[in-house]
């Protein structure tokens, strides 16, 4: 009979963590606790379970200590209580609507050449002075007439980042640029100026082309993982706009 017993509560011990005044912790939830660490990069261990058993037995000596005294009846513990059961369920929403609709292979090439044919086949070294005044622009381009060097007259730049650098912007496709700038900066012939000044929205720019070369654009196994998480978020938060649009608000 002994033996018999014991063959019953050898295993249902061992579906348990721990018993904390009667009460089970299951072995499972110590699981679940490893399966979320090891996502963030935590190796499974004796160790790590045996961390994770003792905070889950803290746990359930407070609970139960804040179940005796009632807590969870105090008004704001309860308006706390559920504000978390939401965003639970908010994050389960989503991670649900993001597994069912998955971001596939051909997706990802997809946006992969769209970002790369958006680019362009060349990159531009440009130089740029900005200024406030069309007539200071105007000064300025008088200036590298006459043999001033582009670095010099660069330091009256607003672009500071920029200003300290001679005016030095490196290498970028044309289309980083606002429009009136990116059209005068493809116009330009390598080694030169423009002669009139380029109104934008930020002021007024001087600009000068040090070279073109073909555009250098990273493979897609470099990019795959930001391109992903990119679709992932836009996937979402177009799902999130559809079921506010959808919602009768009065």
């Amino acid at each position: 009979m002994l033996a018999a017993a014991l063959a019953v509560a050898v295993p249902a011990f061992a579906q348990n963590a721990a018993v904390v005044n009667g009460r089970a912790i299951p072995s499972a939830r110590v699981d679940q606790f490893v399966k979320l660490l090891t996502k963030q990069g935590q190796p499974d261990s004796p160790q790590l379970r045996d961390q994770i058993r003792e905070e889950l037995i803290n746990r359930e000596v407070f609970l139960q200590e804040a179940d005796k005294r009632g807590i969870a009846k105090q008004p704001d513990v309860q308006a706390e209580i559920d504000l978390a059961r939401q965003s639970v369920l908010i994050r389960g929403l989503f991670n649900d609507y993001l597994d069912k609709n998955p971001v596939t292979d051909k997706d990802v090439q997809a946006e992969y050449d769209r970002v790369k044919g958006a680019q362009g086949d060349k990159e531009y070294h440009a130089r740029h002075i900005l200024v406030e005044q069309e007539s200071q622009a105007r000064d300025i381009i008088a200036q590298l007439r006459q043999g001033a060097k582009f670095e010099d007259l660069a330091k009256q730049s607003k672009d500071q980042g920029s200003a300290a650098k001679g005016g030095d912007l490196d290498w970028a496709p044309a289309n980083t640029y606002v429009k009136p700038f990116a059209d005068a900066l493809v116009a330009l012939k390598k080694g030169e100026v423009t002669q009139n000044p380029v109104q934008t929205q930020f002021g007024w720019h001087v600009i000068e082309l040090e070279d073109v070369r073909d555009a250098q654009f990273p493979p897609l196994d470099q990019l795959k993982p930001q391109i992903e998480e990119s679709l992932r978020q836009t996937r979402l938060r177009d799902f999130q706009t559809s079921l506010r649009e959808k919602a009768r608000i009065q």
